[in-house]
């Protein structure tokens, strides 16, 4: 049984153009309540994606950045509840609840979260973590990696984190949410398993010189954000499909702050030189065309600092593209005549 567990459906509402007709449908009418406390059976359809809030921001304090993402999740759903169905009415949605982490340790909620993104995999569903500060990324990783230890000794999960920071950073004092991919790596020596990393967008103002050889030293092949900006397209796609070819599974992590303020204002250490979103998007549809993808979350929001809802929203966007990105992928996307240029 989860603890610090709640249902969080009452935040799917919005507009109602029709009750009947499946293709004036959104989201908000088509997400279905899924209680991992509940002994929930395997879903047994085509494809089904699952939604899971991590309330925490004990992280985030940790690392002094700017609280407030605790509430994140709950925002992202409101976001996300206007989205329209554009996928076979074989894809399902279903919402998982929230782990609440206010009354317990930042470790007690990561376990929690693991337990539940195990359960999920276990259901044959598609989770999607909705953070959270960035410390969500352990609690989905240890999840994952639980869940594949069932299927195979020796688990190959990479890791593509769209970030600003490199996140390696000694966790002697205890964890925080810029510690975690050094967990994972300490995780992975002990387990003998390769370390798979790779982070995008990493910002030379926003990371130490020790940083920059802790991931060298730990083999962690990386994308700067100028490589992006300026548009060498070519030598980042193939730095990622080299990524991609070495690993058996996947999962993709997104802290907003990889985003310029101008789109990304509502989030712990904003960035004035991030990343325009419309040149990260293409970037994750590749990834996920490897058809290796397992997993999905999207972490740092804070939604005391955004502004009309700006970066709550972006981040609902990106969830859309990867839910309709997975569909195409399986011939249970609605085509229409826009997508010949998608």
């Amino acid at each position: 049984m989860l603890k610090n567990y709640v249902n969080a459906m009452q935040d799917w509402h919005g507009r109602v153009d029709s009750e009947t007709d499946y293709d004036s449908l959104r989201w908000h009418q088509w997400v279905e309540e899924l209680d991992l406390n509940g002994d929930p059976k395997a879903f047994e359809g085509d494809l089904g994606f699952a939604f899971i809030g991590f309330c925490s921001e004990q992280g985030v304090r940790r690392n002094k950045g700017r609280v407030g993402t605790a509430l994140a999740p709950d925002f992202i759903r409101q976001q996300m509840s206007n989205l329209p169905c554009t996928f076979d009415q074989r894809v399902k949605l279903f919402d998982a609840g929230n782990i609440l982490c206010q009354e317990i340790s930042m470790e007690e909620g990561q376990k929690l979260l693991g337990e539940a993104v195990e359960q999920i995999r276990s259901l044959n569903l598609f989770p999607i973590v909705l953070g959270g500060g960035h410390e969500t990324t352990f609690g989905h990783y240890l999840g994952q990696l639980n869940y594949a230890e069932k299927v195979v000794d020796s688990p190959d999960i990479g890791i593509i984190n769209f970030d600003a920071h490199f996140d390696l950073r000694p966790y002697d004092n205890g964890s925080s949410s810029g510690s975690m991919f050094r967990q994972i790596a300490d995780i992975c020596k002990s387990k003998d398993m390769k370390f798979g990393y790779l982070p995008i967008g990493i910002q030379k103002h926003s990371n130490t010189v020790s940083l920059f050889k802790t991931a060298d030293r730990l083999g962690a092949r990386y994308v700067l954000a100028k490589e992006i900006q300026n548009g060498t397209v070519t030598s980042v796609l193939e730095k990622i499909d080299t990524f991609t070819y070495g690993h058996e599974r996947l999962y993709i992590t997104v802290c907003t702050d990889v985003f310029s303020s101008a789109f990304a204002p509502g989030v712990s250490a904003p960035q004035s030189t991030g990343l325009d979103p419309e040149t990260v998007l293409p970037i994750i549809k590749h990834i996920i065309r490897t058809r290796k993808l397992v997993g999905f979350d999207i972490c740092e929001i804070s939604p005391r600092f955004d502004q009309d809802d700006t970066t709550a929203s972006l981040g609902a966007v990106i969830i859309f593209s990867v839910v309709n990105t997975i569909c195409k992928l399986k011939n249970l996307a609605i085509i229409t005549e826009t997508d010949l240029y998608d």
